[in-house]
């Protein structure tokens, strides 16, 4: 079995519970008030930010020159083409200004971005792709459920449940594979380690979203 299919199996119910999320039920049927959704792409455009760098920083310590121009391409597809994404978003939904990292975003990037400096870059990879994994099988569960005409949030939906997004989790998922099998028991277990807390961090992201929580 390779690393991927193990890890997922001990993150497999926490995945449900995400789908299971009113953040998720609402924004599939169209029903989730724009008030969740503008706190939520505020949130998300100054995490991608951060998400891009993060991606830079692996791309600077990852060995092989392939893995190299793979993650030079994820940072430029977090930083440009998902921003422009929200930036169109901002002006439908009328969101001003991004404000502050609020503490399920804040928590989630200075996660990634100390493991990404201070641990090996075999657990980077890991702690990063939740955000890919994830994200694809939510888009794509989504997508095949669909419960409503003219959803107001179709753009987003199409963005992660599309065929493009989906080819770059697959390259992210066998980069990690490839490292994983090339690596100790131990890294594996830290690898491991990593993808649990960062989906646990991709769970209490939407949570804020939906229950709007800000510093207190």
């Amino acid at each position: 079995m390779k690393w991927s299919e193990h890890t997922w199996q001990t993150i497999e119910q926490r995945y449900h519970s995400i789908l299971d999320m009113p953040f998720i039920k609402e924004l599939s049927d169209g029903t989730l008030p724009q008030e969740k959704f503008r706190f939520y792409m505020a949130q998300d455009s100054l995490y991608l930010e951060h998400f891009g760098r993060t991606l830079s920083l692996i791309a600077a310590k990852i060995q092989d020159l392939q893995d190299v121009l793979a993650f030079m391409r994820f940072a430029e597809n977090a930083i440009v083409v998902e921003n422009a994404l929200h930036e169109s978003y901002f002006i439908d939904f009328g969101v001003k200004d991004k404000g502050i990292a609020e503490p399920a975003c804040h928590h989630y990037i200075h996660f990634l971005r100390s493991t990404a400096a201070l641990e090996s870059v075999e657990i980077a990879v890991a702690a990063v792709l939740p955000c890919f994994w994830i994200y694809r099988e939510v888009g794509d569960y989504i997508y095949n459920n669909l419960n409503a005409i003219n959803n107001p949030y179709q753009k987003w939906i199409d963005t992660y449940g599309g065929e493009e997004f989906s080819v770059a989790v697959d390259q992210a998922i066998e980069i990690c594979d490839r490292l994983a099998e090339n690596s100790t028991e131990e890294t594996r277990e830290k690898m491991t380690e990593a993808f649990i807390m960062s989906t646990r961090m991709e769970f209490h992201f939407w949570e804020g979203a939906y229950e709007l929580k800000t510093w207190k």
